[in-house]
């Protein structure tokens, strides 16, 4: 089994999120979204895991940059999400990062 690389950018449907999540401070992972003009829905959520990071001010504390979802649709795919917490543009972003096949 291997792993493709997409890296970009996808558009959680509205009204679709996690709101347990959300209670606890993560990110309310979309339960459908859209990724070159298809609509996915999340069946499974497989495995899941944060990444920290230093500060980047040399504070020497860690702080939350991401979160990692590896979930399966509706139509049997597994692909594996990240929550950026500042993106590029500053600004939190959705990416699929992988397609496991």
């Amino acid at each position: 089994m291997g792993e493709r690389l997409i890296a970009e950018t996808i558009t959680p449907v509205e009204g679709s999120f996690d709101t347990a999540g959300m209670a606890r401070g993560e990110p309310g992972l979309p339960g459908r979204f859209r990724w070159r003009g298809d609509e996915y829905i999340v069946a499974e959520v497989l495995d899941q895991h944060k990444e920290t990071g230093p500060c980047t001010h040399g504070s020497g504390e860690r702080y939350l940059r991401r979160h990692h979802y590896h979930l399966r649709t509706t139509e049997g795919l597994e692909m594996k999400l990240c929550f950026e917490r500042s993106g590029r543009s500053g600004k939190p972003r959705w990416l699929l990062m992988r397609i496991v096949e």
